[in-house]
């Protein structure tokens, strides 16, 4: 048997600008932040017979690859040339279309339990890039590599993507105590929306593709933005970081009408006069969780007002590692 987890994440800052479409043509960079919430997947290798058994949501049990339903599932075991005999279970913190990168994190835990299998161990770059391949291509997906790259890497990792493709990943260079008043700023809620990621995804993947002005200028000063993040993040400028984090959000709701809803703008405007500086909707938008950035002495007073509107916080700390094997048997 064989367990792997990989890491979900938060982006801090640039998000929007690691697809392809985009930073080929512009260059992209992103801030980003993986927390010890996690896709588990356990792969055991069945003695009796040729049976494929995948259990997610969900339980598939088939004869061969081209009967799975689960795209991303029959794909990467294509990928690995595993066709029979093998019962795999995905666990996740979190539900899809949330926000929290999970069908990214869910591609690399199975890509590596696949290449543990097989007796072999990719580096974070080919993981990243090998799942971002399956989703993209071959499971036809309107992803960026964000998720994919987190899910591999870990920490709190900033991503520069160049024009010609290279992608480099570094640490963001902070103490550990500063990591965690970092995180103690940051608040974590779940809207109780799960959003269909996928359309808003898809829409801006079109609208840059063809070159909409709105859209490119939007992903243009995301960037920028991210890097101003990263810059306070640096200098340990916490309530700066919640006042770009205001400006990405409504930077960001001009890329498309989806992106956010009369509720959500009403809690989040609850937060701001209950004392958060800023915030956004992680994620492609439209649901899934609302990070705030609050100042210690105004938390539970923003913690209450939201759990009045029936909001439910996630704890969650930094995550150090990225994907890791925990069972290899």
């Amino acid at each position: 048997m064989i367990v792997v987890r990989a890491p979900l994440r938060i982006p801090l800052g640039g998000g929007g600008t690691d697809f392809p479409s985009f930073y080929t043509k512009h260059g992209g960079f992103l801030i980003s932040m993986a927390i010890n919430k996690y896709v588990h997947v356990i792969l055991n290798r069945s003695p009796v017979d040729k049976m494929i058994r995948l259990r997610y949501a969900q339980s598939e049990v088939v004869t061969k690859l081209d009967e799975i339903q689960h795209t991303v599932f029959r794909e990467t075991l294509r990928s690995a040339g595993i066709n029979n005999s093998v019962e795999i279970v995905s666990l996740s913190d979190a539900a899809p279309g949330t926000g929290l990168g999970s069908s990214g994190s869910f591609t690399v835990a199975l890509l590596y339990a696949l290449h543990r299998f097989r007796k072999q161990t990719p580096d974070p770059y080919s993981l990243a890039e090998e799942a971002y391949e399956i989703e993209s291509a071959r499971a036809g997906l309107p992803v960026g590599k964000q998720d994919q790259y987190m899910a591999a890497f870990g920490g709190v990792s900033c991503i520069d993507f160049e024009p010609s493709g290279k992608i480099t990943v570094s640490a963001l260079k902070l103490d550990p105590r500063h990591l965690e008043e970092l995180a103690s700023y940051l608040l974590l809620f779940y809207t109780n929306i799960q959003r269909k990621s996928f359309s808003i995804a898809l829409q801006q993947d079109k609208d840059t593709e063809r070159g909409s002005k709105t859209v490119i200028d939007s992903l243009q000063n995301t960037k920028r933005i991210g890097w101003e993040i990263k810059k306070s993040l640096e200098q340990r400028q916490f309530e700066r970081i919640g006042e770009l984090m205001h400006e990405h959000w409504e930077n960001k709701k001009k890329r498309s009408n989806e992106m956010s809803t009369s509720s959500i703008d009403e809690w989040y405007q609850i937060a701001r006069n209950n004392g958060a500086i800023g915030g956004k909707l992680i994620g492609s938008g439209g649901g899934g969780f609302l990070l705030l950035c609050c100042p210690p002495e105004a938390r539970n007073k923003v913690r209450g007002a939201l759990a009045k509107e029936g909001l439910l916080e996630m704890d969650y700390a930094v995550d150090k590692e990225g994907a890791k094997v925990l069972i290899d048997d």
